[in-house]
């Protein structure tokens, strides 16, 4: 009779370690994961979301059955080792079952399951399907009484929100997969570039004013040609009295056709009938409506303005899609070293250069939250323009002015502050800035 108690406790034991293995693999199983399986057919993998639908039932059924379990192992090798031992059989019992509960019903099998929660998750979903059937109705009342005492503690049902959002969510799970190497980082830069979209302003992409190539409309139609013809880029825009003053943007492939159709003769041609009219966007649009709007529009150009309608800088759809994909070049591209690494770990920049590009390049974490461009971050942190030979330290960074024509800053040199400086520079701020 014995033996019979003794393999109905390692039966009760077999029974507690697959509650735990199914706790932990139902718990740490990717939602993610298991939609994407059900959506390509996985029978089992509906069933864990419908599991994970019903999370507090799960919980109920999962902690109930382990709990029966393992309090009948205990009971039954309680009588066991007392009729073996006597009254001190109760001692024996307890250190008996609390190294068999502990190793091969918790330990053991929450550790298969934490390395693999999707495929034992995928196991385990039937049985733990009628588990919870079985006990739904003892679960309705535990339900009842839990909720009744989370009322009488002041605790609000359903009051729990996310610290982050979905999309920082995402962007946390991103970065962790990069740090356990699974995804390499230029895909990672490209998935945090693509949620970034929501997040970015026009004015955080466009190309600015002092940099847009531009011609007069009212020059001499040979001139006018031969400056479109001599610019690396396809649309040009056309200005008359003022650089601002835009009034069309004149396509290379257009005026190509209207010489051919002057056969050659570029006295007679008009660029301003020729030219598309200028399409200005407001500089606070969202990135991601700039994007739907080129699509919807069928164009990949278009004008941003500020509050009072002044030009600030074109827009492209390159520029937005280089936000995902990074840096774009073709054979016509002027490419500009805005970023150059120097032998003694410093780092050359051009002012102009974007903090997110610069970011992107060397994997750092600048802010860009009130700046667009490093020079704009240095500006924005000293409260001044600096003059040539200052220096800054703050985020973890010592900037130093190289170059500056006129109120631009035009070159810099970062170097990354230690951590012990890094932590000095936090405790004591320096934004005066000293020349050396």
């Amino acid at each position: 009779m014995d033996w019979i108690t003794v393999c109905i406790v390692i039966g009760c034991l077999l029974v507690s370690a697959f509650f735990s293995a199914s706790e932990t693999a139902l718990t740490g199983a990717s939602r993610a994961s298991m939609l994407r399986l059900s959506k390509q057919g996985n029978s089992d993998a509906t069933l864990v979301s419908s599991l994970m639908a019903v999370r507090e039932r799960m919980i109920g059924a999962l902690l109930l059955g382990n709990n029966i379990a393992n309090i009948g192992a205990s009971a039954l090798a309680t009588g066991i080792f007392t009729a073996w031992f006597g009254d001190v059989g109760v001692l024996y019992a307890t250190g008996v079952m609390t190294v068999l509960v502990v190793i091969f019903a918790e330990v053991l099998p929450k550790t298969v399951a934490i390395n693999a929660p999707e495929r034992v998750s995928l196991a385990v979903a039937r049985p733990m399907r009628l588990t919870v059937f079985v006990l739904g109705p003892l679960l309705t009342v535990i339900e009842a009484i839990v909720r009744v005492l989370m009322r009488l503690l002041g605790i609000k049902i359903g009051a729990y929100q996310a610290i982050l959002s979905p999309t920082e969510r995402l962007r946390g799970a991103v970065d962790l997969l990069h740090h356990e190497g699974k995804v390499e980082k230029q895909d990672r830069d490209m998935l945090g570039g693509l949620l970034d979209l929501s997040e970015l302003q026009v004015s955080d992409v466009m190309v600015h004013r002092t940099e847009m190539t531009t011609v007069n409309a009212d020059l001499p139609p040979e001139e006018l040609v031969r400056e479109v013809l001599a610019s690396e880029y396809t649309r040009i825009p056309l200005w008359r009295e003022k650089p601002e003053n835009i009034v069309g943007v004149l396509h290379a492939k257009d005026l190509l056709r209207a010489i051919r159709a002057n056969e050659g003769d570029m006295s007679g041609i008009d660029a301003s009938a020729i030219a598309l009219p200028p399409w200005f966007v407001p500089e606070m649009r969202p990135v991601s409506e700039q994007l739907k709007a080129f699509r919807r529009r069928k164009t990949h150009f278009a004008l941003v303005v500020d509050e009072y309608g002044e030009v600030e800088g074109m827009v492209t759809l390159e520029d937005i899609l280089e936000e995902i994909v990074g840096d774009i070049s073709d054979e016509h591209d002027v490419v500009v070293a805005g970023v150059r690494a120097q032998p003694d770990g410093s780092v050359v920049v051009d002012g102009s250069v974007p903090i997110r590009d610069l970011n992107r390049a060397m994997d750092w974490r600048l802010p860009d939250q009130e700046a667009t461009t490093v020079a704009g971050l240095v500006i924005h942190e000293a409260r001044s323009i600096p003059d040539r030979g200052q220096s800054f330290t703050f985020h973890g960074f010592r900037f130093r002015v190289l170059r500056r024509e006129r109120n631009r800053i035009t070159a810099l040199r970062i170097v990354a502050v230690p951590r012990e400086g890094a932590e000095l520079d936090e405790k004591k701020p320096k934004r005066a800035g000293t020349a050396f």
